[in-house]
């Protein structure tokens, strides 16, 4: 469940917002120094993978999956590794001040917690500075410490190989889109198999799946009857990152993720 922080207050910069500053200015850089950001390099609205976090000259790479999303609205969000977050997000001139923060609460064995607490750390307890180039964003606090991240852009659909996570499978369940074919194909855990695939418009319209006819064990069968549903039917679908979610016309709903 979430928690809420009391007065919590992070400063981000949102580089969209320099851009009429920067109009009256040319080429230059808002604010004439280092922290601000270039004309036209969008910070709104764009998935940044945060890739490290130094503080006192160490610096701590982060786990995948820890991100920071701002958008024009005045929201934040994102995630430490395991724990996800939000903030509303104020902007003033070259930075953002997130109030009203709440996280979740878990612990997850695959992220160290202490580097959790040192990014939460960083993002809370002073004003960062935001320096943009290209797919790189740079925050960096009044002491020197500094928040890197790269943009991050989600997992095309074909070509990649889903491994489904939901339901488990051990990672035995995967599936790829053939955009050239028209087809998919992979495993449902026991069996392999194939089908015709039509993408439209957010929806995947699967045909009659070819199957092999394995038998193994029941919590196996189990999965793959429930993702055999998914097939002679319309699917809604949506990208997150490298996250997949397939949900059926009846409200099952399945998640793979990307493999690397």
């Amino acid at each position: 469940m979430y928690r809420q922080k009391h007065q919590q207050r992070t400063t981000l910069t949102a580089a969209a917002l320099l851009v009429p500053l920067l109009a009256a200015c040319g080429s230059e850089k808002a604010g004439g120094g280092s922290g601000s950001a270039e004309a036209g390099e969008p910070v709104t609205g764009i998935r940044w993978s945060v890739d490290s976090v130094t503080v006192d000259g160490t610096t701590h790479r982060a786990p995948d999956g820890a991100h920071v999303t701002l958008d024009d609205g005045g929201r934040a969000e994102g995630s430490y590794g395991c724990n996800t977050f939000s903030a509303r997000a104020a902007y003033d001139g070259d930075r953002i001040t997130l109030s009203d923060a709440a996280s979740t609460e878990m612990a997850c064995d695959d992220t160290p917690m202490d580097f959790e607490r040192t990014l939460a750390r960083t993002l809370t307890d002073s004003a960062l500075r935001a320096r943009a180039h290209g797919d790189r964003l740079t925050l960096t606090t009044d002491a020197g410490d500094t928040v890197r991240l790269s943009r991050s852009e989600d997992a095309p659909l074909h070509g990649t190989k889903w491994t489904v996570t939901t339901p488990a499978t051990d990672g035995r369940a995967h599936l790829t889109f053939d955009a050239e074919k028209g087809t998919v194909s992979g495993s449902l855990g026991c069996n392999q198999v194939n089908a015709d695939a039509t993408v439209r418009d957010g929806h995947i319209t699967l045909g009659t799946p070819s199957t092999t006819r394995r038998v193994c064990e029941d919590s196996l069968m189990d999965a793959e009857r429930a993702l055999t549903k998914l097939f002679d039917g319309t699917l809604t679908s949506s990208i997150d990152h490298r996250t997949l979610t397939l949900t059926s016309e009846n409200g099952m709903e399945v998640r793979a993720v990307a493999e690397p």
